[in-house]
């Protein structure tokens, strides 16, 4: 189990590469996921990886991880300001959490400035671009290890 990650992607995740690039980049979701499974094999961690629109979707998959991954990288996108569900259900599991953003959310709209999920996170990376994730694992693997 310790070194199984999570990497969860919230809602229009699936629209990177093609959604406002100039906020979030050219790189497609699947570059994002293959990057993460390539950068958690060379650091010895299997990564897992799953987007969903659905925020109760995203939910039943923290529930899963309970007992089976060690950690979690999460990037909620819209659902980090809106959503005290994701954050009961990252209560509920007692294994890491990293919240990542890939724009700087803070030079965003104010609405954007707060974030229910990042009192729980353990850390929180935010505008990286999608080298976020990487920087993610990179801290977990220290943090598991």
């Amino acid at each position: 189990m310790s070194s199984k990650v999570l990497v969860l992607n919230g809602p229009n995740l699936n629209l990177l590469g093609t959604r406002e690039p100039e906020v979030y980049g050219d790189e497609t979701l699947a570059d994002v996921e293959a990057s993460a499974k390539a950068t958690g094999e060379a650091l010895g961690l299997t990564v897992t990886c799953r987007q969903s629109n659905a925020e109760h979707e995203l939910i039943d998959w923290i529930h899963a991880a309970r007992g089976e991954f060690s950690a979690i990288v999460v990037n909620p996108a819209a659902l980090t300001h809106t959503s005290i569900a994701l954050l009961d259900a990252l209560n509920t599991y007692d294994g890491r959490v990293i919240e990542v953003h890939i724009s700087n959310v803070h030079q965003r709209e104010a609405f954007r400035h707060h974030s229910y999920i990042s009192g729980r996170a353990d850390a929180v990376i935010a505008g990286c671009g999608v080298h976020g994730y990487d920087l993610a694992l990179r801290h977990l693997a220290k943090l598991l290890n």
